[in-house]
């Protein structure tokens, strides 16, 4: 019986003693911005990932396109608004985030008059795949 209450109370002091790490100051917490469940991602043995940045003047757009693969996109200044076929407009602001779906016809926008829009774009495809397909 000793050593069973021995090993509870130096089970209960490794627990808190790693609550209390946890809570230190300085301790990196992520926080999640976006999680959702989505279809159409590539599936070979080997995927390309791409980091990309985009800037918005006011007013700009971007052409009318397609993505083979879901796009997620970060917006860090402005408000970014994408128009996709068949859909309600959506407007993401900085420091929100969203995910553009495969094989929908779309189109994005800086509708500010005034302020420029400045986005991070995180796309996941088969390698050598194109971004985007321009739709005519």
């Amino acid at each position: 019986m000793n050593k069973w209450r021995s090993f509870c109370l130096g089970f209960a002091f490794l627990l808190i003693s790693l609550v209390a790490m946890a809570e230190e100051q300085g301790a990196i917490k992520p926080q999640s911005l976006l999680s959702e469940v989505i279809q159409g991602m590539p599936k070979g043995e080997k995927q390309e990932v791409r980091v990309l940045t985009a800037s918005f003047k006011p007013g700009d757009k971007t052409m009318f396109h397609t993505h083979r693969f879901p796009v997620t996109v970060y917006v860090l200044e402005g408000a970014f608004t994408l128009e996709m076929e068949g859909r309600d407009p959506v407007t993401v602001k900085a420091g929100q985030a969203m995910i553009m779906p495969s094989h929908v016809k779309m189109t994005g926008y800086n509708r500010s008059d005034t302020n420029p829009l400045r986005l991070v774009i995180f796309n996941v495809s088969d390698p050598d795949t194109p971004y985007l397909y321009p739709v005519h």
